[in-house]
């Protein structure tokens, strides 16, 4: 692996420390010492100043700050994390809870957090063998990803598809926000798959269409119940010997749909609020957990918004994948499908060769990333 050294910015994490001699005190009301010092004394920028430091930089563009000298490196991958900690699993199957490096920390970048759930890291154990610190975070794969305050918040990472799970009662269900995610899948590299949740609650026949329409997206769309167990054998096929991550608002029955897959889980699971018909935040950290019929599970906490980061406006079409066949039929090669007279993908629509309420979740998209 090419290795090159680089300068990169950090973060503006601590302040400078004080000098320690003040020289304005020092000679305030003694002008005769005040006279010998210096004119030309110049103190360089230090600290918060200058904000840069040489870090190794690795053929993927990946930083790979030095490891320090003492104590073993090992590799493992995060279980999850909580607060300033991270419980570590490494090969040997044993958990390690870690800190993350200084240096880390400080690297300036657009994330909430530097580590996530899913990541692989190599770690520096220190003198108990249950603890250690992150020393490196390996370059991610797989990734669910959203915008959260001007931030970007990785809720899972190195993961193979994402379950979309929707209620279709209590919480009722978003069919935008189906379209969200399946836009932020395709946006991480991941494969989307739609759980309708609570099955035995709602009638099977008026779901038809919407069921057809995701199953010809080449989208596998499942009815489940983790009550009457609909569905469940076919989402167990789905899970084996990949590693998954559930996502979804409050409510739907995430922690419930692993519970009836796999019971010795026992994860803690809450009711829907009858005041506003939302769900209660049960889950509130995402933790990456081994399935006896093989692969990994992510349980992530519930989500009530989801925004696609770092994305512009014009790129929101990639994400539809449908439009494909008629992008290059549009008038302009800039078409936006929002407001153009001779755009295809408009035509399409009228002509009923697209789903005029996915046109519509792309408008929806669309606007709200210009607003940004």
């Amino acid at each position: 692996m090419a290795k090159k050294k680089i300068r990169v910015e950090f973060r503006k994490n601590r302040n400078k420390p004080p000098r320690a001699n003040d020289i304005t005190v020092q000679f305030q009301g003694d002008a005769a010492v005040a006279g010998d010092a210096q004119s030309g004394e110049r103190v360089r920028a230090k600290g918060d100043i200058s904000r840069h430091r040489t870090i190794i930089q690795d053929d993927t563009g990946e930083p790979m700050p030095s490891m320090k000298d003492g104590g073993e490196s090992r590799v493992g991958r995060v279980l999850r994390v909580q607060g300033l900690l991270s419980a570590v699993e490494l090969a040997d199957g044993s958990v390690v809870r870690c800190g993350v490096r200084r240096l880390l920390k400080s690297l300036l970048t657009d994330e909430r957090s530097i580590v996530t759930t899913g990541d692989l890291v190599t770690i520096r154990l220190g003198d108990r063998p249950d603890e250690g610190t992150i020393e490196r975070v390996e370059p991610r794969r797989g990734v669910l990803t959203r915008a959260s305050r001007r931030k970007e918040h990785v809720l899972v990472a190195n993961v193979d598809q994402v379950v979309i799970v929707m209620s279709l009662v209590q919480p009722e269900i978003k069919i935008h926000l189906i379209d969200r995610y399946v836009a932020t899948a395709y946006k991480g590299e991941l494969a989307p798959i739609l759980c309708l949740n609570k099955a035995d609650l709602a009638d099977a026949v008026e779901l038809q269409p919407m069921i057809g329409a995701y199953s010809q997206m080449g989208i596998p769309t499942l009815l489940t119940s983790a009550r009457t167990g609909q569905g469940l054998p076919r989402l167990r096929e789905l899970l084996a010997d990949r590693a998954t991550v559930f996502s979804g608002q409050s409510g739907v029955g995430k922690s419930s749909l692993l519970n009836a897959i796999q019971p010795e889980l026992a994860l803690r699971v809450k009711t829907v609020s009858e005041q506003n018909q939302k769900g209660r935040h049960t889950t509130t950290t995402a933790e990456l957990i081994k399935l006896e019929t093989g692969g990994w599970v992510v349980d992530t906490p519930g989500v009530r918004q989801l925004q696609l980061w770092d994305t512009r406006p014009e790129e929101v079409e990639m994400y539809f994948r449908e439009f494909r066949p008629f992008l290059a039929m549009c008038g302009f090669p800039d078409c936006t499908h929002t407001h153009e007279t001779t755009c295809e993908v408009k035509a399409a629509v009228r002509r009923r060769h697209l789903s005029e309420r996915r046109y519509m979740s792309y408008l929806g998209m669309f606007n709200g990333l210009d607003e940004e």
